[in-house]
C-alpha cells in the first residue's frame, strides 16, 4: 500500500507539468479555433535557450528565464502573425497542417543548431526529497509540480476576473459580435499566443530539467492530448483536474501492469469519456441553432 501511494503522489506531480502543457494547447484553441500542433516544439526551443543562456553563456538562472519567456513570446508573435492569421477562414485541416509542419521544421533547426545528442538541463530546483509522512517523493518532481500548479491557477484567475479574460471568453464565444462590439479579435488572439508561449517556456524548462534534453522533447507534448482531450477542448480550469487524472493513471497503471501500459491508459481512458461526452469532462458542450 505504501509503494501504492508513493506512485500515486508522484503521478499527481507529473500532471501538475502535463497540466501546464495542456493549457497552451486549449487557450489557443478557445479563442481561434486551431489546434497548434508546434506547442510541442515550442516548448522544445524554450528548453534550449535557457539551456544556452545558462550552460554556455554562464547567466544567473533567473536571467536565463527572463530571456528564455522573451524569444518564446517572440517566436509565438511571429507564428501568429504570418502563420496563423493569414490561414484564418481556411478550412481547419489546413490550419492542423500548418501548425504540425511548423512543428517539424522547429524541431529539424534545432537538430541543426543543437545536434540530436541528449543533453543534461541544470535545474533551479531543490533535489531535495519531499516526505509526505512516510510518502518519499523526489525533490524536483515535486517542486515543478508546485510551480506548473501555481502557474495554471494563476492563469486560470486572470481569464476568470482580467478584462482580457472577459474578451477573450467573448471572442471564444462569438467571434464577430466581439468584432461589433470594439474587442480587437486579432490583438486576443495574439494574446493567446504569448500566454502558449509562456506556459511552453516554463513547462518545457520542467519536464528538460526533471528528464533531459532533446530535440525530440517536443513529443512530450504529443502524451498531453489525452489530458485536453479528458479535460475538454475549450476547458482551462479543466486541463488543471485532467492532468493530474492523467498522471495518476499513467503512474499507478505503470506500477500495476507494467510500463508497456503506461502510455496507452490515459487514452483509454480518454476514449471512454469521449463516448458519454464528447466535448470531454468539463468542456462546452456546443449548442446548434437551427
Amino acid at each position: 500500500m505504501q509503494i501504492f501511494l508513493e506512485y500515486s503522489a508522484l503521478g499527481i506531480a507529473a500532471g501538475g507539468v502535463y497540466a501546464l502543457i495542456a493549457l497552451g494547447f486549449v487557450v489557443i484553441f478557445k479563442a481561434s479555433q486551431t489546434f497548434n500542433f508546434a506547442m510541442g516544439e515550442m516548448m522544445m526551443v524554450s528548453a534550449y535557450v535557457y539551456f544556452m543562456c545558462v550552460v554556455l553563456m554562464g547567466w544567473n538562472w533567473m536571467v536565463g528565464l527572463a530571456v528564455t519567456i522573451a524569444v518564446s513570446v517572440l517566436i509565438a508573435l511571429v507564428m501568429e502573425r504570418l502563420i496563423l492569421r493569414p490561414m484564418l477562414g481556411r478550412p481547419i485541416i489546413s490550419l492542423v497542417m500548418v501548425t504540425f509542419g511548423a512543428g517539424i521544421m522547429m524541431r529539424g533547426i534545432a537538430s541543426i543548431i543543437w545536434g540530436s545528442d541528449t543533453d543534461q538541463m541544470p535545474s533551479f530546483l531543490s533535489r531535495d526529497p519531499v516526505m509526505l509522512g512516510e510518502l518519499f517523493i523526489p525533490g524536483k518532481t515535486a517542486r515543478a509540480f508546485a510551480v506548473a500548479v501555481a502557474v495554471v491557477v494563476g492563469l486560470v484567475l486572470y481569464f476568470r476576473y482580467s478584462r482580457a479574460g472577459v474578451a477573450l471568453r467573448a471572442t471564444a464565444a462569438d467571434q464577430t459580435t466581439s468584432f461589433a462590439m470594439g474587442i480587437n479579435v486579432h490583438r486576443i488572439f495574439a494574446m493567446t499566443w504569448v500566454i502558449a508561449a509562456i506556459s511552453g517556456a516554463i513547462s518545457g524548462i520542467l519536464m528538460a530539467s526533471i528528464n533531459s534534453l532533446s530535440p525530440s522533447l517536443g513529443l512530450v507534448a504529443l502524451n498531453v492530448l489525452a489530458v485536453v482531450i479528458l479535460g475538454g477542448m475549450d476547458s482551462i480550469g479543466g486541463v488543471l483536474v485532467a492532468g493530474l487524472i492523467v498522471g495518476w493513471l499513467e503512474a499507478v497503471t505503470g506500477y500495476l501492469l507494467g510500463s508497456e501500459w503506461r502510455d496507452i491508459t490515459p487514452y483509454i481512458a480518454a476514449l471512454l469519456v469521449l463516448l458519454t461526452r464528447p466535448h470531454g469532462l468539463f468542456g462546452t458542450k456546443p449548442i446548434e441553432r437551427i
